[in-house]
């Protein structure tokens, strides 16, 4: 793995867990969820909404992208 593609791992890795704790955090507390729910529920909204990284080879060179549903289009981050 090169340079770039650990660090989309970690973005991918970081932006997912902050939104499952906090999808979980609101879900428990605002629906009338329980038990195995609760984390699922979170799981699959912060699966939908995260941003998606991906380090790709171009003829420049090694270059980092995101793409997200609140973002139109896809953007270069490095």
């Amino acid at each position: 793995m090169t340079k770039l593609q650990v660090k989309a791992f970690f973005y991918q890795l970081a932006s997912f867990a902050v939104l499952f704790i906090l999808g979980r955090y609101i879900i428990a507390l605002y629906t009338g969820l329980t038990g195995i729910w609760i984390p699922m529920t979170s799981f699959v909204i912060a699966t939908i909404i995260g941003p998606k990284f991906q380090a790709v080879k171009t003829k420049d060179g090694e270059r980092l992208f995101m793409k997200w549903i609140f973002v139109k289009g896809i953007r270069e981050i490095q």
